[in-house]
């Protein structure tokens, strides 16, 4: 068995070959300097990487090579911090700070933050068609329908418009805030894990259980999130404790309270890692210590 310091040093090495790549996919692309400062800002500001990281690994544990799936990988990274620059706009959630850094409209203007965040996710498009040089394009297309969906207005996007339809309001119900962080933020975590079955060539029934786990750590994901708004502090977290109660808005601590919260995300880490029973090897274990470490930062 993997033990935790075995997973914190491949997590480590993980999150570093994504990081590199990172630092250069972007280049060569006849991207306005301006832009391409602001989109890297963003891109490279850090974080855990754990949405490409649980894509590789995925796709590995079907047999695919990890650097073949490199470019897809990072494509969802793209994604995920286009969201975050969007999301931090003044007409979103007017968050001035982002992993302890100024926000991307505070270090540039409001405009061009706009314009990082549509570059980011339109490249993220280019980088996983690129994919397809190594990868059959069947399996590249699905991948990339797969998180079309999940990250447009029927996911990620939409999941953005829930959460402001919900913000200040005291009758959501905890059905109404799953679904809208099933789309927010879950989406993108399933698909991350979902993609990566997909382009190593798994079997549908196992891309559905590879489906499953990863909707259930996303959804633990977020209910982490939400208990370290409360219990952490601004250097962990990069922006000020409390923010989401200060802005009105609805979490699993607010509902169920923080004992109650820290049950339901170990509870839905257990079912997720009771989806990776039929797999054995050294991913597979990866898989499985990575969904525990994600409640574990408030354990």
């Amino acid at each position: 068995m993997m033990s935790v310091q075995e997973f914190k040093s491949v997590l480590k090495t993980e999150a570093a070959s994504v990081e590199e790549y990172l630092s250069t996919c972007l280049h060569n692309r006849n991207i306005p300097q301006r832009l391409l400062d602001a989109m890297e800002y963003s891109l490279l500001a850090g974080g855990k990487r754990l949405r490409p990281v649980l894509c590789r690994a995925v796709a590995a544990m079907f047999g695919a090579d990890k650097t073949q799936v490199m470019p897809f990988a990072s494509a969802i990274e793209c994604i995920h911090s286009y969201s975050l620059v969007h999301d931090d706009l003044p007409a979103m959630d007017d968050d001035d700070l982002r992993r302890g850094k100024p926000s991307n409209h505070k270090a540039f203007d409001e405009a061009t933050a706009i314009l990082a965040g549509d570059g980011l996710l339109t490249e993220a498009f280019v980088l996983m068609t690129e994919t397809a040089e190594n990868i059959s394009a069947a399996s590249v297309l699905q991948a990339l329908n797969t998180m079309a969906v999940a990250a447009g207005s029927g996911g990620m996007v939409g999941g953005q418009q829930l959460d402001m339809d919900f913000t200040g309001r005291d009758d959501v119900s905890l059905e109404e805030l799953q679904k809208m962080h099933a789309m927010k933020t879950g989406a993108l975590i399933r698909c991350s894990c979902e993609s990566g079955a997909i382009l190593g060539g798994a079997s549908a029934e196992n891309v559905e259980r590879i489906r499953i786990y990863g909707a259930n750590i996303g959804a633990a994901f977020q209910i982490v999130d939400d208990i370290l708004d409360e219990t952490g502090t601004e250097e962990e977290l990069g922006k000020p404790v409390g923010s989401d109660l200060e802005q009105g808005k609805n979490t699993y601590p607010s509902m169920l309270g923080i004992d109650k919260s820290r049950e339901l995300a170990q509870q839905l880490v257990d079912d997720a890692v009771e989806q990776l029973s039929a797999f054995d090897g050294a991913e597979a274990q990866f898989l499985r210590k990575l969904a525990q470490y994600i409640v574990d930062r408030v354990s």
